[in-house]
This record gives C-alpha cells, sequence and structure tokens, in this order.
C-alpha cells in the first residue's frame, strides 16, 4: 500500500514512516501542507496520516481535498489533544482520529476502523 504521513513533528514523523516500511508499504513522508497537497494532486494514496496543525492550514483540509477525489482513501488525523470538536469534524469527513503520542498499534487499529482492512505495520 502507498502511505502518506504529514506532521509537523520530524521525530513523530520518522518513526511512523520506520513502522509502515516495516509492514512493507511503501512510505511518503511531508512536514507542510503545500507539498503534501501537490503530491495528493499528482499520486495515488491509499492511506494518509495527517497531524491537524500543519502551519496556516490542518489536516482536516488535506483530508478533505483528498477525499474529493479518492473518496475511498483511508484517513487517520492525529492531534496532540483529545478534542471532541476535533474528533467530530474527523469522524465527519470519514477520518479516524487519534491523540498524539499514538502507538503503533492504536495507529494500526485507525487505519483499520476506517478501511474496513487489515493493515501490517
Amino acid at each position: 500500500m502507498r502511505v502518506m504521513i504529514v506532521d509537523d513533528d520530524e521525530t513523530l514523523l520518522r518513526g511512523m514512516q520506520e513502522w509502515f516500511v516495516a509492514g512493507g508499504n511503501e512510505v511518503v513522508t511531508f512536514s507542510k501542507f503545500e507539498p503534501a497537497k501537490s503530491y495528493l494532486a499528482d499520486a495515488r494514496v491509499d492511506v494518509l496520516v495527517t497531524g491537524v496543525r500543519l502551519g496556516a492550514y490542518n489536516g482536516l483540509q488535506l483530508v478533505m481535498l483528498a477525499k474529493a477525489e479518492r473518496p475511498d482513501m483511508t484517513a487517520v488525523v492525529l492531534s496532540g489533544f483529545d478534542d471532541p470538536v476535533l474528533r467530530n469534524d474527523a469522524a465527519s469527513i470519514g477520518a479516524s482520529f487519534r491523540v498524539k503520542p499514538v502507538p503503533h498499534e492504536q495507529l494500526l487499529d485507525g487505519v483499520e476502523a476506517v478501511s474496513g482492512r487489515s493493515f501490517a505495520l
């Protein structure tokens, strides 16, 4: 599977990348909204994992843009705060919501919850 991870926390970004690569997935990472948005315009992504805070934009906007082109894409939104509004907003656009730091088992659960399929990490 092709996985795209977008987060402004470089340490978390690299950790998640290692988890997905170890599961045999193709992974691309971005730390900023604009390059991630550009990549999505030209590439097929099966799973999008994104942080909420991405500079002037946020991960929910990125998920909405991606799902407009590919409604079946699996999306997980990550936040440092367990905000019920963000949780509901993520659910309303078909994304799973997880609180950082997220252990890889919880990330996997989030991916499987929205995709309805088993996934390897």
